[in-house]
C-alpha cells in the first residue's frame, strides 16, 4: 500500500458500490482476497482505498468512483486529518468563487508548483474576505506551502465537483458528511430551527441587518439569515471557527455582506465590544458550570442580576442583550430548566418587569440537540428609553402541532413547516402589535388577540407570573383545550368518534369460510422486475423543496411530513406514481401503501422501496395486500443485531390472472380502509377520554 494512502471504512465501501453495510460484512466473509484492514479498530476497521476500488472493479462491482464519493474519501483520509483537509478545501473554494480566472491560472501548473503559488493567492483572497490577519483575532488563517501540497490533489477535485454542482453545494456536502461521521463532537442546530429563530428576529420592519452569534458553532444561525449586510460570530474551538468563516463566507457571495468571525471564550474574552447589533441569534451550551463566575462578578453586562455559577444560560441571555441595539431583538435556545430553577428567579423577574422578556416558546421533543428534551426559546427585546406599557409574556407550546418521527439515526425528525406556522401564528400578532405602541403608549386590550389558543398559546400578563418562583415554563400557564373551548370541543369529538365507529363497523370484512390452503404457483418481486412486470426503486437521494414521504408516514398512514434537503450535490429524487407501493425496509413489520392522487408528487423517503407495477400485469392492491402477508415477509427478511431488514426483492407473490388479481385487490383496499378507520377511531378515543379528564379535573364538565 502506498504511504499516507487513504482509508475508507466499511460505510465508505458501501457508498461506493451502492449497496448496505451488511453487504460489505458479507464480502469479507465470503471472498478470501478482499483487501484486509490497515488501520481503524477491531470492531470498526479501515481499508485502503486503491486496493477496495481495484477489488470491486475486479468483482465487477464498480465501474467508476463517484466524483463525489472520491474527493470525500481523500478529505476523510487526508494525513493531516479531515478537518484541516476541510479547511483548504473551503479556501480554495472561497478563490474559486471569487476569483475564478486566478484559479484556473493556478491549477495549470505542476501539484508542487500549484501549492506555492496557491498559498499566496489565498493569503490575499482571505485578507480581502476577512480583514488582515495581525492583530484582529481573525477566524481564518492563511495556509503556507508546505500544508497545502499534501492537499493538492483534493483540491483539484474539490474544484472540479464544485463546477457541476456549484460552490457552496459542495462544501455543504463535505461539511455535512465531516458532521454526520463525527455526530458527538458538535453541537448542530437543525436547519429548520435556525429558519424559525431568524424569523423570529424579524421585528415587523423587515429582516435584521447586522446579526451577531456569539456561540456560532457550525454558523448555521447566521446562514439562515436572509440579505443580511453584517455578520458577526464568535466560536471557542479554533478549527469550527475557521470552517463557520469559510461557510458564511461562501453563503454570503463575493463581497454581499460584511463578515467577522473570531476565535475565544466569548463570556470571558468578548470579541465584540461596543458592538450592537440589529438581532442576536445564539444557541448557547447549556449546564456549563466553568463559565466565568468567579472571574466575572463586577462585569457590567449583569444589567438584570448576577447569574448564579448553575445559572449559565442566563449570563448568554445577558450578553446577548449587552450587544442589541434599543429596539433590538434577541432569540435564544434554552433548555426548558432556565424558565423555572428557582435560582434563576430573580433575574427572570427583573426581564419581565422591564419588558425585556417577550415571549417563551416550548418546542417539541426533537428540536434540537439534547433531542430528548422539550426546548425553549426566549424571545428577548432591549428596552429603550421612552415609557413603557404594562409588559406582557407570550407564552406558546407546540409539543402538539409538530409531533416527532423517529429517522434512521435515532433523533427525532419534526414537521417543521407546521411547528414554524403554530410558532409565528402566534408571534406576529403579538408582535406587531407591541411594536405598534411600544414607545408611545400602553398597548389596548384586544379580546380577539389576547385569547388564548387551546392548549398552544396565551398572552398572559407580567403581574401574573411574579410570585414566589416566576416559573415561566409555558405548559403551567396555558389552559388545556377543554378548559379554552368548553365542552363545544369534547361534543365534537365525541360526533366525529360515532361517526368513525360507525364507518368501522360498515368496513368489517364479512364472515370468512375457511379452506385448505392454496397452492398457488409463486414467483417473486425480483422475478417480476427483470421480466418488465415492475420497476423497483429506492429512496433516500435526492435535493430539492419538496415534500418526502417517509417510513413513519408508510406506517401510520398519514400525509408526507418530510423535506428534501436544499443543499449539496444535484440529485433528481425519486417520485412517487399514483398505483405505486411503498414497502418500509427496516423493522420486520408487515406494512406496504398503495400511492393515491393526493400522496402522487411526493419524494421516496429513506429505508423505503418502492415497487411500480405494469398496470397491464399487475394490481397494485393484489400486490400491497399479499406483499402484507407475515410469512411472505418472515421469508424475504434477514436479521442483523439490531434490526430486520426486508429484500424486496425475495417477496413472494401467486402468479394469477389480472381479473382474478383484481378480485383479491378489491378486497384488500376494503381492509386498508377498515384499518384507516380503526386507526382515525383510537386517535379520536384518546382525545376523547384525555379531553374529559381535563374538563372532569377542571370542573368545565361536570359528572351528569
Amino acid at each position: 500500500m502506498p504511504e499516507n494512502a487513504t482509508e475508507v471504512t466499511a460505510a465508505g465501501i458501501a457508498r461506493l458500490a451502492g449497496v448496505g453495510r451488511a453487504a460489505v460484512s458479507n464480502w469479507r466473509r465470503r471472498h478470501a482476497d478482499f483487501p484486509k484492514p490497515v488501520g481503524g479498530t477491531e470492531t470498526s476497521p479501515s481499508f485502503a482505498l486503491p486496493e477496495v476500488e481495484q477489488w470491486l472493479r475486479d468483482q465487477g462491482k464498480l465501474a467508476e468512483v463517484p466524483l463525489r464519493e472520491r474527493v470525500w474519501q481523500q478529505l476523510s483520509g487526508h494525513p493531516a486529518g479531515a478537518v484541516p483537509a476541510l479547511f483548504h478545501v473551503g479556501c480554495a473554494l472561497l478563490l474559486v468563487q471569487e476569483r475564478p480566472t486566478a484559479w484556473r491560472e493556478i491549477t495549470a501548473v505542476s501539484d508542487e508548483r500549484m501549492a506555492g503559488v496557491l498559498s499566496l493567492a489565498l493569503n490575499e483572497v482571505l485578507t480581502a474576505r476577512f480583514g488582515p490577519a495581525s492583530g484582529t483575532g481573525r477566524a481564518v488563517h492563511s495556509p503556507d506551502r508546505s500544508a497545502l501540497l499534501p492537499s493538492v490533489p483534493l483540491l483539484r477535485g474539490a474544484a472540479e465537483l464544485a463546477a457541476g454542482a456549484g460552490v457552496r453545494e459542495t462544501f455543504e456536502f463535505l461539511l455535512g458528511r465531516q458532521l454526520d461521521a463525527n455526530p458527538r463532537q458538535y453541537t448542530l442546530t437543525p436547519p429548520g430551527l435556525a429558519d424559525l429563530m431568524a424569523a423570529l428576529a424579524d421585528t415587523g420592519g423587515g429582516p435584521p441587518r447586522t446579526v451577531l452569534d456569539p456561540a456560532a458553532g457550525t454558523g448555521t444561525l447566521l446562514g439562515a439569515v436572509p440579505r443580511p449586510t453584517a455578520l458577526y460570530a464568535q466560536e471557542s474551538d479554533p478549527d469550527l471557527a475557521a470552517l463557520t468563516a469559510l461557510r458564511l463566507a461562501l453563503h454570503a457571495g463575493p463581497a454581499e455582506c460584511t463578515l467577522a468571525v473570531r476565535t475565544g471564550d466569548t463570556l470571558r474574552t468578548d470579541a465584540f465590544p461596543g458592538l450592537t447589533a440589529d438581532a442576536v441569534l445564539c444557541h448557547p451550551p447549556f449546564n456549563e458550570r466553568n463559565w466565568g463566575h468567579d472571574e466575572l462578578a463586577y462585569d457590567p453586562r449583569w444589567e438584570y442580576g448576577f447569574p448564579a455559577r448553575t445559572e449559565s444560560e442566563l449570563a448568554w441571555v445577558q450578553h446577548a442583550l449587552a450587544h442589541l441595539r434599543e429596539g433590538g431583538t434577541a432569540v435564544l435556545l434554552m433548555p426548558p430548566a432556565a424558565a423555572s430553577r428557582r435560582s434563576g428567579r430573580r433575574i427572570r423577574a427583573d426581564l419581565l418587569r422591564r419588558g425585556a422578556l417577550r415571549a417563551v416558546i416550548a418546542l417539541p421533543a426533537g428540536a434540537a440537540p439534547p433531542y430528548g428534551i422539550p426546548l425553549h426559546l426566549w424571545v428577548l427585546r432591549k428596552p429603550d428609553a421612552g415609557p413603557h406599557p404594562s409588559p406582557e409574556l407570550l407564552l406558546v407550546d407546540t409539543a402538539e402541532p409538530a409531533e416527532p418521527a423517529s429517522d434512521r439515526s435515532g433523533r427525532d425528525r419534526l414537521d417543521w413547516p407546521a411547528l414554524h406556522t403554530a410558532v409565528l401564528d402566534a408571534w406576529r400578532p403579538f408582535n406587531g402589535e407591541a411594536e405598534t405602541g411600544s414607545t408611545t403608549a400602553p398597548r389596548l386590550p384586544d379580546a380577539e388577540s389576547n385569547r388564548p389558543r387551546p392548549g398552544v398559546s396565551r398572552i398572559v400578563p407580567v403581574i401574573e407570573l411574579l410570585d414566589d418562583d416566576v416559573d415561566l415554563a409555558p405548559a403551567r400557564h396555558l389552559p388545556s383545550p377543554a378548559a379554552a373551548d368548553g365542552p363545544a370541543e369534547l361534543i365534537d369529538v365525541r360526533d366525529r368518534l360515532t361517526r368513525s365507529l360507525g364507518l368501522a363497523d360498515s368496513l368489517t370484512p364479512p364472515p370468512v369460510e375457511i379452506s385448505a390452503p392454496a397452492r398457488w404457483p409463486l414467483t417473486t418481486i425480483g422475478e417480476l422486475a427483470r421480466a418488465g412486470a415492475l420497476q423497483l426503486r429506492t429512496g433516500g437521494t435526492g435535493t430539492g423543496t419538496g415534500p418526502v414521504l417517509t417510513e413513519h408516514d408508510v406506517l401510520g398512514s398519514t400525509a408526507p411530513s418530510g423535506n428534501l434537503p436544499a443543499d449539496g450535490p444535484h440529485e433528481e429524487p425519486v417520485l412517487v406514481e399514483p398505483g405505486d407501493v411503498v414497502v418500509p425496509v427496516l423493522g420486520g413489520g408487515s406494512a406496504a401503501r398503495v400511492i393515491d392522487d393526493a400522496t402522487a408528487g411526493a419524494a421516496l423517503g429513506r429505508n423505503l422501496q418502492l415497487l411500480r407495477p405494469d398496470p397491464a400485469a399487475l394490481d397494485p392492491w393484489f400486490l400491497a395486500g399479499f406483499l402484507r402477508g407475515t410469512a411472505t415477509n418472515r421469508r424475504a427478511s434477514s436479521y442483523a443485531s439490531t434490526a430486520t431488514r426486508l429484500d424486496a426483492r425475495r417477496l413472494q407473490l401467486p402468479r394469477l390472472p389480472l381479473a382474478e388479481q383484481q378480485r383479491y385487490g378489491e378486497r384488500f383496499r376494503t381492509l386498508a380502509a377498515f384499518e384507516d378507520a380503526l386507526r382515525l377511531a383510537g386517535q379520536l378515543g384518546g382525545r376523547l377520554v384525555q379531553g374529559m379528564y381535563d374538563g372532569l379535573t377542571d370542573g368545565t364538565v361536570t359528572p351528569e
